[in-house]
């Protein structure tokens, strides 16, 4: 019977399932529960009957459950086609494999399948964890692998069968440097665009209350900012996104104004910073408050909102100058509807107020807005970040009976209130506050610090800036989103010394996204800049890079060399005495065993026929008589070797 047709030892299939199982697990997070489940329980449940119940999975079954695999794709994302579906599909014919494999032939194919499984968990996530769990998940089909060597001694302790892959990978790891340095890089990645429902979606284009509840609990990085001068105070840290004009009654709306210039803007201080933007697709490009200018590949909107040319679906660095100090649009002119619109048949008893404090104020639009604060610090609100729900008039609810939200609550209803009294307002959202590392010296704005406030405008004043939120919980503005959370609301790696650490952690997601995942086209073109080349083109790459390789064989090479065997001294003893009985005549034969070659020897030299005898019985013996010779007995043999003489002796 042939070795791949040979069934798989228990050790075998133990490390080939858990290289499956290993596949699998890194691929979940981006598998729907209904599906990742099953598959994980098919792993264990396969293991356990070929371990203890020496049973196969009936041959009919294999077809049903391909057929289900695929339907149940299809119906879940309408095709098999993308890279969302694409790993579904490929995660269920991965453990399709598991149900069939019995010799070591079905072991190395699911092995080279497990790999690329693994490294497709990369298309969704290049961060540094994801990319060592995914280094780290090819040490159990390595070490499979490894078991499947003909030859191979009885299974060592189960720890020592990773050792090799390590070893492995560490080898491998120079040449997977110069291949990121040097081969030549694609404007665009062979797979085409990220899948758009696997990106962090960020801020959108609308708002509705409590809309931001998932949002504010998560706290992965949404951008990180570092500034030529100091940071910001954490009262002027307000990243502008979306500047909303529309409300239906439920939701607030982005307007693109394209073919408008952007409102005139009266600027007494600046500063000057860098922003590194974490994929959403979307278009706009957050910016402090308030944009000066736009950067390469985008433009600024009638409300100094910045979008992009196309998507950001990689990460994107871009440069931007903001003022500190200003006055925005002092002369509203003919935009001055827009901006109190407001929907009939909503909201009553939010509107009868704005209407009173104009009654009450007459045209001091200043005093209706410290009333409208004054409202809400002093009116029973709460900052909580799971609100009670809000029925038809949503402003209603909230202002006279729950009195209870977040950010989107209050910047909606205050904006609401003072469109009733006749102030033109408006609903911007993006991110205030975020983490200042001092290390690094950026500051790390996480989605969780996503918020919402108001601008109105004022006469000499122009667009004015009020954050609603900060009359009710002054903290939100001054140590952040998750200390202006109350206790228990937040999951618990946001709280704490977690949090405290995983902010200090950040400094290496930074300088990962900024040395690996940034590095592109562009940046390699430069590498040599350095050295006085300042366009480093396509030959010269492939040319350093034939060159590096050609160097990494050598010192394989000569490690391999260093790295060799030492002949054995028994055998060596032999390799002496051949050399002496060359000198005198007698050579050995190619294929011309020890015994036939002694034996010949003795012939030919009739004068050393007894010692040559006694050297060919020490020789076998110590060579084939015994596991290991004796130290006593290896020295004997090596002294009489040493004392034959190398001359004829005549008789």
């Amino acid at each position: 019977m042939k070795a791949d047709a040979q069934p798989l030892d228990t050790r075998s299939f133990d490390l080939a399932a858990l290289a499956f199982a290993m596949a699998l697990v890194l691929q979940a997070p981006h598998l729907p529960w209904w599906l990742g489940a099953p598959l994980l329980l098919a792993i264990g449940l396969r293991w356990w009957l070929r371990r203890y119940q020496r049973t196969r999975v009936a041959a009919w079954l294999k077809l049903p459950l391909l057929a289900l695999l695929v339907l149940a794709v299809v119906a879940r994302y309408g095709n098999v086609f993308g890279l969302v579906p694409g790993t579904a599909l490929a995660a269920g014919l991965l453990v399709l494999k598991l149900l069939e494999t019995e010799t070591p032939r079905d072991a190395r194919v699911g092995m080279g399948f497990a790999c690329f499984t693994l490294m497709a968990a990369l298309l969704f996530d290049q961060s540094l964890v994801a990319t060592l769990a995914v280094a780290l998940g090819l040490l159990p089909p390595l070490a499979a692998l490894r078991s499947l060597e003909p030859g191979r001694r009885a299974p060592a302790a189960l720890w020592r069968e990773w050792l090799p892959g390590m070893g492995l990978l560490a080898v491998a790891l120079p040449l997977a440097v110069l291949a990121f340095l040097l081969v030549p890089r694609l404007s665009s990645p062979l797979w085409g665009a990220p899948n758009v429902d696997q990106q962090r979606s960020g801020l959108a284009d609308s708002m509705t209350p409590a809309g931001f509840t998932q949002l504010l609990v998560d706290d992965s990085p949404a951008l990180r900012v570092s500034f030529d001068g100091p940071p910001p105070p954490p009262g002027l840290r307000y990243f502008r996104a979306y500047v909303m004009s529309h409300y239906d009654g439920a939701s607030w709306t982005y307007r693109d104004v394209s073919n408008q210039p952007p409102a005139p803007i009266e600027a007494a201080g600046g500063i000057r910073y860098r922003i590194s933007l974490e994929p959403t697709r979307q278009r706009v490009l957050p910016t402090l408050d308030m944009p000066l200018a736009a950067p390469p590949g985008a433009s600024l909107r009638r409300d100094r909102v910045v979008i992009a040319d196309k998507p950001v679906d990689k990460l994107r660095d871009y440069t931007v100058s903001s003022a500190t100090a200003y006055r925005l649009e002092p002369q509203l002119g003919r935009h001055h509807a827009r901006w109190l619109q407001l929907p009939a048949g909503f909201n009553p008893r939010t509107l009868s107020l704005g209407q009173s404090w104009r009654r009450q104020y007459g045209n001091d639009d200043a005093a209706i807005v410290r009333a409208a604060l004054a409202l809400f610090h002093d009116g029973g609100f709460r900052y909580t970040l799971a609100p009670a729900p809000l029925g038809r008039n949503a402003m209603d609810d909230f202002l006279f009976d729950t009195r209870e939200g977040f950010c989107e609550h209050y910047a909606s209803a205050f904006t609401v209130l003072m469109r009733a009294a006749g102030i033109p307002a408006r609903v911007v959202t993006g991110y205030q506050g975020g983490y200042w590392n001092a290390i690094g010296h950026y500051l790390l704005v996480r989605n969780s610090d996503a918020h919402a406030w108001s601008e109105v405008w004022l006469a000499g004043k122009g667009w004015v800036r009020v954050d609603p939120t900060a009359a009710v919980r002054p903290q939100r503005i001054s140590l952040g989103a998750a200390a202006a959370a109350p206790g228990g609301q937040l999951p618990w790696y946001q709280v704490g010394w977690l949090q405290s650490l995983r902010n200090h952690w950040d400094i290496v997601n930074r300088w990962w996204n900024q040395g690996v995942n940034g590095f592109n086209a562009l940046r390699q073109r430069g590498l040599l800049r350095p050295f006085g080349i300042d366009r480093t083109d396509t030959s010269t790459l492939a040319l350093l890079l034939a060159a590096s390789c050609t160097l990494a064989m050598l010192i394989g090479l000569a490690w391999v060399w260093r790295r060799r065997e030492p002949e054995d001294a028994v055998r060596a003893a032999l390799r002496q005495l051949e050399r002496k009985l060359a000198r005198l005549g007698v050579v050995r034969q190619t294929g011309e065993g020890p015994r036939d070659y002694l034996q010949r020897a003795a012939a030919a030299l009739p004068a050393q026929r007894e010692r040559l005898l006694e050297l060919m019985h020490r020789y076998l013996e110590l060579r084939y008589g015994r596991a290991e010779p004796t130290p006593e007995s290896l020295r004997r043999l090596q002294r009489a070797i040493r004392d034959f003489p190398v001359r004829r002796v005549v008789k």
